[in-house]
């Protein structure tokens, strides 16, 4: 059998690729398609892939030849993810690229909102009428007082999701000295044992609402999570200090504003502003706002980069997938120097159609993998003897497939 690299070396340049930036991606990122089958092509109108971080793509972005999406972050909200999944087009994104840069943004959020840092800062701003420190330092000292704060060693933090992000929160808490607690019905195996033993898991967010003293959000905008979190959970809490650094979808801020009025709720401090917080923040001093910057650090937007172009390069070249929200994750080390990736919906019968296809075309399979996700299912198939194109579109022909693939 001919090895995988000498295959890879015979086939060079036979087959290539076109990835489209559609917002500004780290050059370190970019310069990992040097040396790929994908070359970077800034004005095309049929790319093979896209890399995009923040800008909102439409429907009318999926162009006919688009096989791949990879999101330079984690959220994936600006992408219309269903319309991709039926027309067969993979949407990756970076989990844990970012998870750092949100983890440190997010001790910064714990110590404005236990010190009343804010507030000091704009307090002692505004002195700039005294010219005499005989005169500012006792008028400090005597002041101080109204800013006294808490420390944050021997409360509670709960932590609502205990993915990428959550899970160093969780771990950052510990090392604070406090006492966390988890909340995430989703939670993983392989996650829940990367999770210090110190970590609490809680039965509901409402028993989380109920003894935590600082909370922090890190969950998916979905529209099973459009604002689960609201009146139900804060009615629960007690001089609650609430921190979002997730998607501003999850929180329903009208809820916030009313529980800060009804003392439920301590403060509020999120990367994601909305006029009605932006006045509160204006007059009251219960709301700290940033302008989503949980993820703008050199560093992280350098990993997420990377990350994002490595995974679309992959695919385009191999078929294999990882961190995909809308496909299985799919490894199949390749063996022959033809492979075929097939999608199709998930339904019954589909491997026995297009074995007997794959019989029928005269086609013999070595090695060959299939993995559903909800209702797709993703095929790959490496082929001993040659691929035509007659036979990708005799492949296409089958009902129920979506789309097939000649990588070669």
């Amino acid at each position: 059998m001919v090895s995988f690299a000498a295959l890879k070396i015979k086939l060079i340049n036979m087959q290539k690729f076109t990835v489209k930036p559609m917002s500004n991606i780290a050059q370190i990122g970019l310069e990992k398609l040097e040396g790929t089958d994908c070359s970077l092509e800034e004005n095309t109108d049929n790319p093979d892939g896209v890399l995009v971080r923040s800008t909102k793509l439409s429907k009318d972005d999926l162009n006919s030849d688009l096989k791949a999406i990879s999101r330079a972050g984690a959220g994936v909200n600006n992408i219309p993810v269903d319309s991709c999944t039926e027309q067969g087009i993979v949407v990756f994104n970076t989990p844990g690229a970012n998870a750092n840069a949100v983890k440190e943004l997010v001790l910064a959020g714990l110590m404005l909102s236990s010190r009343n840092v804010y507030a000091s800062i704009d307090f002692v701003n505004e002195l700039v009428h005294m010219d005499q420190m005989s005169d500012l330092e006792p008028f400090l000292e005597s002041n101080k007082k109204q800013f006294k704060g808490s420390e944050l060693a021997g409360s509670t933090l709960g932590v609502v999701g205990l993915g990428a992000i959550g899970s160093k929160v969780a771990r950052m808490g510990v090392a604070l000295d406090m006492e966390v607690v988890g909340y995430d019905p989703a939670l993983s195996v392989e996650a829940a044992w990367k999770l210090p033993s110190q970590v609490q898991p809680a039965s509901s967010m409402e028993e989380l609402f109920k003894v935590s003293d600082y909370i922090s959000i890190h969950i998916p905008a979905l529209p099973s999570t459009e604002g689960i979190i609201n009146r139900d959970l804060f009615k629960e809490a007690s001089n609650l200090s609430l921190l979002n650094f997730a998607r501003h979808e999850v929180v329903n801020t009208d809820d916030v504003l009313e529980y800060l009025d009804k003392g439920c709720l301590r403060n509020f401090i999120t990367d994601f502003p909305t006029p009605g917080l932006i006045k509160r923040a204006n007059t009251n001093k219960d709301v700290i706002l940033l302008p989503h910057i949980g993820a703008s650090t050199a560093q992280a937007e350098e990993n997420c980069a990377v990350m994002a172009v490595n995974q679309v390069v992959d695919f385009l070249e191999t078929g294999n997938i990882r961190n995909s929200v809308n496909f299985p994750n799919v490894q199949l080390k390749r063996t022959t120097e033809f492979r075929i990736s097939i999608i199709n919906k998930n339904v019954p019968a589909m491997i026995g159609q297009i074995a007997t296809s794959l019989g029928e075309l005269n086609l013999n399979i070595a090695e060959m993998t299939n993995v559903s996700r909800g209702d797709i299912a993703y095929n790959l198939i490496d082929i001993e003897n040659e691929v035509n194109e007659e036979s990708i579109s005799k492949l296409k022909e089958i009902e129920n497939v979506i789309n097939v693939r000649l990588i070669r």
